[in-house]
């Protein structure tokens, strides 16, 4: 028998080091906060050394802790990759995808009936969680993602990168007169809490109008909300071209201005660098490239 600590006091230890904190340690294992730190402590007390050392707003790993932390890691990780693989023999027909909701609603729903067309044997699953990450679940084949493609332990193949413009509702654009910007209620995306992405000083400084005053407006967290904002006729939006086409197309929306900023980042489709590209994988990999270059056609 290997004389090893509990299974579970590593896992713990595992989320605690990832985190450095018992708080947030605790709230992703759904345990009390108690809990966690008296799982810590009894480790070390097992292992007779100082696994953190306790400040009063984070924690910090020892050198023994962070060996500790690196190796759990490299363990977990070999662990979830033969479950996956054991769990992919009885799932051959499935394909597990995690997408940006954006992405999600506004350019693949509207193909869903083509990605069936074209993967008809294979049962599709979507999901959006900003959370889910192929480095840490065992179910998901592939993922999209935004960003500028530089994921850790990950392959990432870009598929296209953002095309942003203004947009607004028709009903809001007066012909008569020319477009005076500071008229209109400014829509913005959310970087975080309390940061706004840049793509609306990067348009207007292209459009050679750095000095209007954007500081008012509506705040959204999704992209897609602001667009369906625009759409209403509440504002106008900086949104990605590639997002919005059906809505220019029906002339739901209409381009504010003859100017079209390229994005700063792009969404990709990420692998498993250590994981053989599945049949399924490669299937759905083929109709993404094919439709993105019927779309630029």
């Amino acid at each position: 028998m290997r004389k090893l600590p509990a299974l579970s006091a590593m896992k713990v230890f595992e989320v605690v080091g990832q985190t450095r904190s018992f708080t947030r340690a605790a709230d992703r294992l759904n345990l009390t906060q108690s809990a966690v730190s008296r799982q810590v402590r009894n480790l070390e007390e097992q292992l007779g050394e100082a696994l953190v050392i306790r400040h009063h707003h984070h924690l910090e790993l020892t050198p023994s802790g962070a060996a500790l932390l690196a190796a759990l890691q490299q363990a977990f990780h070999t662990v979830e990759l033969t479950v996956r693989g054991i769990m992919e023999k009885s799932n051959r027909n499935r394909l597990r995808i995690n997408v940006p909701p954006t992405f999600a609603k506004r350019w693949l729903m509207p193909r869903l009936a083509s990605l069936r067309q074209a993967l008809p044997d294979i049962e599709i699953s979507i999901s959006t969680d900003l959370q889910d990450s192929l480095a840490e679940r065992s179910l998901l084949d592939c993922a999209i993602r935004f960003g500028d493609g530089e994921w850790p332990v990950l392959q990432s193949r870009i598929l296209m990168t953002e095309r942003h413009i203004a947009v607004c509702a028709p009903g809001l654009l007066d012909s008569a007169r020319p477009i005076d910007l500071s008229a209109f209620t400014f829509l913005h995306v959310l970087a975080s809490a309390d940061q706004r992405y840049l793509t609306w000083q990067h348009w207007l400084d292209a459009a050679e109008l750095s000095d209007t005053d954007t500081g008012g407006g509506l705040e959204f967290d999704l992209q897609d909300m602001a667009i369906e904002a625009a759409t209403r006729g509440l504002g106008v939006a900086v949104a990605d071209r590639f997002m919005i086409a059906p809505q220019l197309d029906s002339g739901q929306l209409v381009q504010v201005l003859d100017v079209e900023v390229e994005g700063h980042e792009s969404y990709w489709l990420v692998t498993r660098s250590e994981q053989k590209e599945s049949p399924n994988v490669k299937a759905f990999r083929t109709w993404l490239l094919a439709e993105l270059n019927a779309a630029s056609a």
